[in-house]
């Protein structure tokens, strides 16, 4: 029996680095000076990161201290998903940013559509749950398939998983 060489396409977060990359931000908005007495802090919930300073601008300066600690893990900054800065309790501003994980439906029929869209003979995509699974006859298929998932701006941070041949 031959096996056919496929792979998973998934999207997930490593959540022990978004925890250190949380409190690494953290950690630096309590001994920055321009942050002292700014009401800044950054509380990490199950599904997503809530941002909380007195005024847009220093809520702004927050937010670029927890992408840069995301890129200093390693860590897409595709994964948060910000949303807009609302007014919040005692003359402070706050802003939530979801973190995005799995493919969604939507997300999955898109990927499949580029992946027919590319012509390869042999090779196939299908969901399977959060995760899409290609198929293909040749490894060299299969490599083209992740090159081109690579190239395309997706809106997901995109892994791949078990490259079996």
């Amino acid at each position: 029996m031959t096996s056919v060489p496929s792979f998973d396409v998934v999207s997930e977060i490593d959540e022990q680095e978004v925890r250190n990359a949380v409190d690494q931000a953290q950690r630096e908005v309590a001994t920055r000076f321009d942050f002292k007495n700014t009401g800044s802090s950054l509380e990490l919930g199950k599904d997503e990161l809530i941002l909380r300073s007195g005024t847009e601008d220093r809520l702004a300066a927050l937010r670029v201290v927890v992408e840069e600690k995301f890129v200093r893990r390693k860590l897409s900054l595709k994964v948060l998903d910000w949303g807009s800065v609302d007014d919040a309790a005692g003359q402070t501003v706050r802003q939530r940013a979801g973190l995005r994980a799995g493919i969604s439906t939507d997300a999955a029929r898109d990927i499949n559509k580029r992946i027919k869209a590319l012509g390869l003979k042999g090779v196939q995509s299908q969901t399977q749950g959060d995760a899409v699974r290609v198929t293909g006859k040749k490894r060299d298929d299969l490599q083209a398939v992740i090159a081109a998932l690579k190239d395309a701006e997706l809106e997901l941070p995109l892994q791949y998983k078990n490259f079996r041949d």
